[in-house]
Parts: C-alpha cells; structure tokens; sequence
C-alpha cells in the first residue's frame, strides 16, 4: 500500500498465550502490523501458527495478553465488555469457514438478527436485508433455511450477514475452505466486488493460494511473528 494509505488499525506489539496448568503456551509473539483504509490484506502461515487468533484479536472476539490493538488510534481493549460487544456488532463484520447461521431462521432472518440487536425498526432492516441477499444473488432464497441452501449459497448468506450493520472492515476466516472451486470462485469474486464498490476493508486469513494472488497485500506468520522475509 502507498505511504499516504489511511491506517484503520494499528496493532502494537500483541501478545497472546493460552495456559496449560501451569504451563504456557505462546502463540503470539509480539505482533506489529497497520491495516490501512479501503484495503484487501491477507494473512497466511502454516496451520496452527496464530493467524485465526491474530483474527479474533483483531476482531475483539479475544482478549491479547499483553499489547494494543487501535481502531482510528483508540485503544479497543480499554472498553469493558459490555461497550466492547457494541463496538463489535457495529464496526467490524466476521465471516468464518463454517458460516454459523442459526439453523431454526430462514437466510433473511439471518442476515437481519445482527441489526435487530441494536435497532426497533423491524421493517428498515428487513428491507436492507432483502437488499444485501439480492446484491449477493439470492433474492429467491430470502425463505429458505440454512438445510436447504447449498455450501455456497450458506456462505453468501454470512457475507450478507456480515455488511447487514455496514462496518468499517470485514474479517473472514478461511471463507471458502469448506467450499468446491466452483462456489470458491464465486465467493472470491463477491468479496473483490464488495471491496470495490463499498471500499470497505478485508481481512482474509486463508491457505487459497489464488486468493493471495489477487489482494492488496499479504502477511506471512512464523512462529508466532510476522515474517520479514
């Protein structure tokens, strides 16, 4: 990215351990990475590495151990939990490998329920629900649920899903690992697309080596660091 590329995340000097007992298990190890307005970034490393932890960090799904991570240069994790979730549901928009709809909701429900937490107005966001599921191509799916909807169709409801409350950025992990190359391909192409007209920005952790061949920028994990090589 240019120098003159707008930072929406700083991530200062992140650590993150799990424990065992009383046995430490480092995974991150004092990560430093910007993350600029508008941009498509990809983290990559081999598995187990810490790239779906450096994700929910990112994310505020988790808590680091030591280190900051910045929104607009404002350092999220002095929020208390309640505020944080907020900040969460509003600014930033997950998409995983497995896309964890609810499977009792049709796709419209689905998309919706993210956007009925913070609003009472039923009928706007039903309305904007319907908009994204169309933009996504599934305008005659609006009623189906989760069962019977294909792996691809699934996981284009969670992108919609994802934009329901228009966040800043977008983090998605391993979105078309559980997909065939034909609905790989077709998600891939939504992404690019939403990352155009919206300028929204993505976070892609992911082993789909044409994926990496098409972003702004790729971050290597190694033994819990960034590699410089």
């Amino acid at each position: 990215m240019p120098n003159s590329a707008e930072t929406i995340i700083r991530v200062v000097d992140l650590h993150k351990s799990y424990y065992d007992g009383e046995a430490e298990l480092p995974v991150l190890q004092g990560i430093n990475l910007e993350i600029y307005m508008s941009e498509l970034l990809a983290i990559v490393g081999a598995s187990g590495v810490g790239k779906s932890t450096l994700l929910h960090l990112i994310g505020t799904l988790d808590r680091p151990t030591t280190g900051s991570v910045l929104y607009d240069e404002h350092d999220i994790f002095t929020l208390p939990d309640t505020e944080l979730a907020r900040f969460r549901n509003k600014e930033i928009g997950f998409v995983f490998q497995f896309h964890h709809l609810l499977p009792e909701f049709t796709a419209l429900e689905n998309v919706a329920m993210g956007a009925l937490i913070t609003t009472s107005n039923d009928k706007t966001v039903y309305k904007e629900a319907e908009a994204l599921l169309d933009y996504v191509g599934l305008s005659e799916r609006l009623s189906h649920f989760p069962s019977q909807l294909s792996g691809g169709e699934r996981q284009r409801v969670a992108i919609a899903r994802s934009l329901i409350n228009k966040p800043k950025i977008v983090l998605a992990d391993e979105p078309t690992g559980n997909l065939d190359r034909r609905s790989s391909e077709a998600v891939l192409e939504l992404l690019w697309d939403l990352n155009s007209k919206s300028g929204q920005t993505f976070v892609i952790v992911t082993h789909n080596q044409e994926l990496t061949q098409q972003v702004d920028r790729v971050v290597q994990l190694v033994d819990g660091n960034i590699s410089s090589g």
